[in-house]
């Protein structure tokens, strides 16, 4: 049986992009980083701006909180990407491509390492109301939710470009992960857990995290075609 999406074939050729986008976003997300930490005035006013106007909106639409709440708690919660990408990763090393589900596993991993460290090393307090309309706890900067969907959606989309999916259904990943990406930031500052800042820096540390993942398992795997696993060949005696 012919399984496109977990059926990796040929890497996608454009590695150097990959290394630029991974390095701009690493450059933006260290520069976020670096105002939060030295509390730069601008950034925390338009935070605080931002965040009250839309918590002004979350108290008065308890149904629109409602709606938010079970997308950031269940659809986008960080434990949802990883046990999605869980499912991938066992299906990945039960077909033979052994070695590209240890790297999704280990850049998942490592996603969930680094958001940690860095909300530690910043410790930043989570917004606070007299009225809150949700709650979390420990720090604020980066937001989990956030870095989460943007590293598990990019590896996904990048499964899925390697497996020579359709065009459509490449489309529609796509869509489906710029929805959830953007969506569950939004939803985060929505119900007043977050300031915009520590999802900005969470997508752009998760885009690089995600690039430099993709961009380096590429470069292993072209360094040497021998390298290409048992799941690659199959994939494409099958397509």
């Amino acid at each position: 049986m012919h399984l496109p999406l977990l059926s990796p074939v040929a890497p996608v050729r454009a590695a150097s992009p990959l290394a630029r986008i991974g390095a701009v976003c690493a450059v933006l997300g260290g520069a976020v980083t670096a105002l939060v930490v030295a509390g730069w005035r601008p950034l925390g006013d338009l935070d605080r701006e931002v965040a009250s106007a839309l918590h002004r909106r979350a108290v008065s639409e308890p149904v629109l909180v409602r709606v938010n709440r079970l997308l950031t708690d269940w659809l986008w919660d960080p434990w949802a990407f990883r046990a999605l990408i869980g499912v991938v990763v066992v299906a990945l090393w039960w077909r033979g491509a052994r070695t590209l589900a240890a790297w999704v596993a280990a850049t998942t991993l490592l996603s969930a390492l680094a958001q940690q460290a860095v909300k530690s090393a910043v410790g930043r307090e989570r917004p606070h109301w007299p009225d809150p309309v949700d709650t979390a706890s420990y720090a604020a900067y980066p937001s989990g939710h956030a870095m989460t969907a943007t590293v598990s959606c990019g590896l996904l989309v990048w499964l899925l470009y390697r497996s020579g999916a359709a065009p459509g259904a490449r489309r529609a990943a796509v869509a489906a992960a710029a929805v959830s990406v953007l969506g569950v930031g939004l939803t985060r500052v929505y119900l007043g857990v977050h300031w915009p800042s520590d999802v900005l820096g969470g997508w752009l540390l998760g885009a690089a995290l995600a690039a430099f993942s993709v961009y380096g398992y590429e470069r292993w795997e072209a360094a040497a075609p021998g390298r290409r696993e048992r799941g690659s060949r199959a994939g494409r005696s099958e397509g």
